[in-house]
């Protein structure tokens, strides 16, 4: 079956006045018709600008997408017009912001907002909008919807506010959806709440979902495949159970070793990771990661190792755990 995405050497750079910071640098993955596909890593390593690029909402300037090819039913989206894009937009792709609030406006009620994405793609009327609208709020688990409708995003509460932002993303039945970290800022239960109903509805409407997020048990839970980011590069790719079980990238390791598990005996410490993530305008010679890891050696240092094949479907970007270094690991 042909990919729904397929997302090809996307570079974006922001340009300022200190230098060119290299947001998301050279990425290349796909996405299938149905599936959930995991975006992982620490804050600042691209996930949140990539997932704008595809929707072309990276602000300009000073942002901008160099280069790449976003093909989406194999059309490529950053050869369309604006027009073009808009009528894509909360349509056949749609996002789920990190923070409903700033996402929501303030001053318009939950109907106008739900039903405005209905009457411009869908041409739907007034009324058929509306029942449209106090479907989906009863679909995304809004008690009284009917009511609800009229009332402004300040009378709803953080996980209802979230369920809201569900609501407007699938009330066109979009083919893609853009989850960036869903589930910032919500208790531990909502959580569960709002990740149960994004997967739901995915299985129900065959509607395909990136998951942007930091958290590897959102990862383990609802994710078929997933991407590991590092200062803007992919730095592994596989499925769950590839990163879960057998993970190659010293830095997939390192996330892994610093979350709590439930299923091992208690132990000290947890493993943290040293150092700090690299200044996007000041990245190292060699591999990015080189600086914090442990496993590194001369050649890491000096270039930068590609995806390599580790096992079927599953990638990882190091000259080390790929075995091409294995001798001279042993010899250090």
């Amino acid at each position: 079956m042909e990919p729904l995405l397929v997302v090809e050497n996307l570079k974006t750079y922001f340009f300022t006045e200190g230098g060119v910071v290299k947001a998301v640098d050279d990425i290349s993955y796909d996405v299938h018709e149905g599936e959930t596909l995991a975006i992982v890593g620490e804050s600042g390593c691209g996930k949140s600008i990539g997932a704008l690029s595809l929707m072309r909402l990276v602000p300009t300037p000073p942002g901008r997408i160099v280069s790449g090819r976003v093909l989406f039913d194999d059309e490529d989206l950053l050869t369309m017009s604006d027009e073009e894009m808009r009528n894509i937009r909360g349509n056949r792709i749609a996002m789920i912001f990190q923070e409903p609030m700033t996402s929501l406006n303030p001053v318009l009620t939950i109907e106008r907002q739900i039903t405005e994405s209905l009457e411009l793609h869908l041409k739907m009327d007034k009324e058929a909008a509306r029942d449209r609208a106090i479907e989906l709020l009863d679909m995304v688990g809004i008690p009284d919807p009917e009511s609800r409708l009229k009332q402004y995003p300040h009378q709803f509460s953080g996980g209802m506010r979230q369920r809201v932002m569900i609501a407007i993303a699938m009330s066109c039945n979009p083919r893609l959806l853009l989850a960036d970290e869903p589930t910032t800022a919500l208790d531990v239960t909502i959580q569960a709440q709002i990740l149960e109903l994004v997967k739901d509805l995915s299985i129900k409407h065959g509607t395909a979902v990136i998951i942007i997020t930091h958290n590897l048990g959102v990862v383990a839970r609802y994710a078929d495949r997933v991407n590991v980011m590092y200062a803007g590069k992919l730095i592994e790719r596989g499925t769950a159970m590839d990163i879960y079980e057998n993970p190659h990238h010293p830095y997939t390791q390192g996330l892994l070793n610093s979350v709590p598990r439930l299923d091992e005996d208690r132990k000290g410490h947890l493993e943290s990771i040293d150092g700090m993530p690299p200044d996007l305008m000041d990245l190292p010679t060699g591999c990015a990661f080189q600086p914090r890891c442990k496993l590194a050696v001369a050649r890491c240092l000096e270039e930068v190792p590609p995806l390599m094949s580790v096992s079927d479907g599953h990638t990882a970007a190091c000259w080390v755990t790929s075995g091409v270094e294995a001798k001279e690991v042993g010899q250090s």
